[in-house]
C-alpha cells in the first residue's frame, strides 16, 4: 500500500471564463500532485500562462481579491480559503472581476 501515500498526481477540471478564458481557454484538465490546495493549483496555471499570472496574482504573489473562485460550482472565499486541498475530479471555476458601475 505504500505507493498510495503521497506523490501520486490527480486530475482536477480548470474553467474559465470571461477574460481568463481568453487567456486558458474555456476548461482543461490538469495533472497536480495529490493533496494539491487551491492557491498551488493557481499558481501552477500560473507557471503554464504568464498572462493568467499577471491578470490573477498581484505584485508580491498573492492572489488578487476580485478574482472568483468556485470549487465543484461552490463559491470559495479567496482570501480565506486558498489553503483548500483539491481531491481527485474536482473542478475550479475562475472569474476575472465582474465589470459594474
Amino acid at each position: 500500500k505504500r505507493e498510495k501515500e503521497g506523490f501520486g498526481q490527480m486530475m482536477v477540471k480548470v474553467r474559465a471564463f470571461a477574460l481568463f478564458r481568453e487567456i486558458l481557454g474555456k476548461e482543461r484538465d490538469m495533472e497536480i500532485p495529490e493533496g494539491s490546495t487551491v492557491l498551488s493549483l493557481l499558481e501552477a496555471i500560473g507557471s503554464i500562462s504568464p498572462a493568467f499570472k499577471e491578470q490573477a496574482f498581484d505584485h508580491s504573489g498573492g492572489l488578487e481579491d476580485y478574482v472568483l473562485l468556485m470549487i465543484n460550482k461552490k463559491r470559495i472565499d479567496p482570501v480565506n480559503d486558498l489553503s483548500i486541498p483539491l481531491a481527485e475530479g474536482d473542478e475550479l471555476a475562475i472569474f476575472p472581476p465582474v465589470a459594474g458601475g
